[in-house]
């Protein structure tokens, strides 16, 4: 196990190396394509064969040296090599090599970066330049098969990377759209609910100052504070977007989101607009995982909002209901029920629907158990208290 820990580490490593230092990589695999190259040249020569000389070793090195700029402009690099390997075949008598090393990466590095036309092209001047070289070589029609056949080879596993490649970009585009979407939908409670509150109280201000200078300096508390609990709440959130900006400063901790334990306190705000809001919570409580007891203070949150904003309620009910593998949220309230989907089928309740689902839930939304008022029903599986913290 520490050996393949240590293997991926190194393979991971390398992969980021090749994202941010690709001309470093090239290199390498020049210079490794170089060693293999130089075999013939070390090893003992055969009574009777052609001399190892140093002009036939600098040609084998000519044909290397293009590969450093293999990305950069491979279709070029292809013709240079192909050109370097016919004049060492015209001009000196060296060693063969069991490979054609240079090529085959060529032909890789086309398959897995070059646009079609361009990979169009390259095949079609590989079809005539394999068979010209095996003609220059020996002659022989097992060479043939198995150089067209190692070609073949490495363009395919060119375009098998370029699959790869694709299909890694795609995910990272969906997970960034997700987050995207996640930060959206967060941002989207923090603010409809603490602009609600503030709207409530701002608007109760006046009258209160006149009939109670008590109740408006209450009120103006409660504004400051959900402001303050917001503007939190959102600075947790872009925070995460300053995550591996090296030019950014080092960012604060963060707070976690608010879950279970933070309903009682947002309970208390929805409170202080002048709604009466009751609070139960039935069945085996136990603890459940950080992300769902967000998701049910997020639901809670945006539940209470649509009542302050659109309801025109004097009470609302809170439940939580634990049940066998799953825990129940409910919010239902007094006041003028489903409304046109413009104003109560909006992002609000579209975002309790993708938190639910995100956990496996479901959401559902309509009147009350009595046809008055609304209610938000949402069902989360929950694992047992053995699972719940992991």
């Amino acid at each position: 196990m520490g050996i393949r820990g240590e293997l991926r580490g190194w393979w991971e490593r390398g992969r980021v190396l090749a994202v941010t230092h690709p001309l470093v990589v090239d290199i390498g695999v020049a210079l490794l394509v170089q060693g293999a190259m130089s075999m013939p040249f070390l090893v003992p020569r055969a009574a009777g064969a052609p001399p190892a000389t140093w002009a036939a070793y600098g040609l084998s090195t000519l044909t290397v040296a293009p590969l450093v700029w293999r990305r950069r402009a491979p279709l070029a690099v292809l013709f240079a090599v192909l050109a370097a390997n016919a004049l060492y075949r015209l001009t000196v008598d060296g060693p063969g090599q069991p490979l054609p090393y240079t090529g085959l990466i060529v032909t890789y590095t086309i398959a897995a970066l070059a646009p079609p036309l361009r990979r169009l092209l390259a095949g079609l001047v590989l079809l005539v330049a394999v068979p010209v070289g095996v003609w220059l070589n020996t002659r022989s029609a097992r060479e043939l098969t198995f150089s067209l056949f190692v070609f073949a080879a490495a363009y395919v596993f060119g375009r098998l990377t370029d699959a790869r490649q694709r299909a890694h970009r795609v995910e990272a585009e969906q997970a960034a759209a997700r987050e995207r979407a996640r930060i959206a939908r967060e941002m989207h409670d923090v603010l409809s609910h603490a602009v609600s509150l503030m709207i409530v109280q701002a608007e109760a201000g006046p009258v209160a100052v006149r009939a109670a200078p008590e109740r408006a300096e209450a009120a103006f508390d409660a504004i400051s504070a959900t402001g303050r609990d917001a503007m939190a709440q959102l600075r947790d959130m872009l925070g995460v977007l300053r995550d591996g900006d090296e030019k950014s400063p080092p960012a604060a901790p963060r707070e976690p989101q608010p879950g279970l334990a933070a309903l009682p306190g947002l309970l208390d705000r929805v409170r202080g607009s002048g709604l009466d809001v009751t609070y139960q919570v039935v069945g085996d409580v136990r603890p459940v995982p950080e992300g769902v007891g967000a998701t049910v203070f997020r639901v809670v949150q945006e539940a209470l909002t649509n009542t302050l904003r659109h309801a025109e309620a004097r009470t609302a009910q809170v439940r939580l209901a634990y049940g066998e593998g799953e825990l129940e949220v409910g919010v239902t309230d007094d006041g003028q029920g489903p409304r046109p989907v413009s104003r109560r089928g909006g992002h609000g309740l579209t975002g309790m629907r993708e938190r639910a689902a995100a956990h496996g839930g479901s959401a559902d939304t309509g009147p009350g158990a009595d046809g008055r008022g609304f209610a938000v029903r949402v069902r989360i599986p929950v694992p047992d208290a053995a699972g719940a913290g992991r």
